[in-house]
């Protein structure tokens, strides 16, 4: 018998799970008060789990509510742990994973979008050529002097990395990411 199916002594066999990570936005709607981030926060670290991406920002101003929107990779049975140890927390009105829900809908992913600040330094060609490749990135020039540009792009996480990934060799010296913002597609609300 394989050594990890052995009898350990205790009522369950010790198997490995060879499930693959998955990416996974989460929605959670909370009470608008001091310390909930912290408890959700909290959740995840006490466990291990890491955070790739966090919003946060009141969404329902009379209500008092406000939408945390993460991401993160864990396996589907560690997701489900997840989104039910969330549930648990008292402030917390509504736990949805978008990405389930989009899979089950038939789409790909939740319409998800990220909006980064890029400060580009440079003179001359450098400079011609980062708001050429910005204007085909659609980004638009926030501030600007005659030694620097800081460029505003908004979209999928992948299209800031690939703007971030060719404004390097022109001079690129600071990035600031908001972080994912998510939906689901169609009619519905959370």
């Amino acid at each position: 018998m394989n050594a990890q199916l052995q009898p350990t002594g205790s009522a369950y066999f010790i198997t490995k799970d060879a499930t693959a990570p998955e990416s996974h936005t989460l929605s959670v709607l909370v009470d608008n008060e001091p310390g909930v981030l912290a408890r959700v926060i909290g959740l995840f670290s006490g466990r291990g789990y890491n955070i790739d991406s966090l919003t946060v920002s009141e969404t329902e101003h009379e209500k008092h509510l406000s939408r945390i929107t993460i991401a993160t990779r864990a396996t589907p049975q560690v997701m489900e742990q997840i989104k039910n140890q969330l549930e648990r927390i008292v402030p917390v009105h509504r736990v949805v994973d978008l990405t389930v829900v989009a899979q089950e809908r038939g789409q790909e992913r939740p319409l998800e979008r990220e909006l980064a600040l890029v400060k580009v330094t440079g003179k001359g060609d450098a400079r011609v050529e980062a708001l050429r490749l910005a204007e085909a990135f659609n980004a638009k020039v926030s501030d600007a002097t005659t030694e620097h540009f800081i460029f505003e792009i908004t979209g999928k996480g992948t299209k800031i990395d690939q703007f971030i990934a060719i404004m390097k060799p022109l001079g690129l010296i600071e990035i600031c990411r908001t972080g994912i913002a998510a939906m689901t597609r169609g009619p519905e609300g959370m």
